[in-house]
């Protein structure tokens, strides 16, 4: 029995749209936390809220800097 090759589960002509996708959004959700960070006084902020956007700006930025470097020809 041979062993089956290795593929992605994302065609790979995906890879840039995935990329700018993903990284867009990072940057968004990273811009709506300083935002809310500089707006918002001591009292008023919620580490509930500051720790799930830090979060979801993390997940997107790191899988968009991912399908950034797939794109770009680097196989991590």
């Amino acid at each position: 029995m041979a062993p089956k090759p290795i593929s992605s589960p994302v065609p790979v002509a995906w890879y840039p749209s995935l990329a700018v996708l993903m990284l867009s959004i990072g940057l968004v959700v990273t811009a709506s936390f300083f935002i809310y960070e500089a707006t918002s006084s001591r009292r008023n902020r919620s580490l509930s809220k500051e720790i799930t956007t830090g979060a979801v700006a993390s997940v997107f930025l790191g899988f968009g800097s991912l399908f950034l470097l797939l794109a770009t020809g680097v196989y991590v």
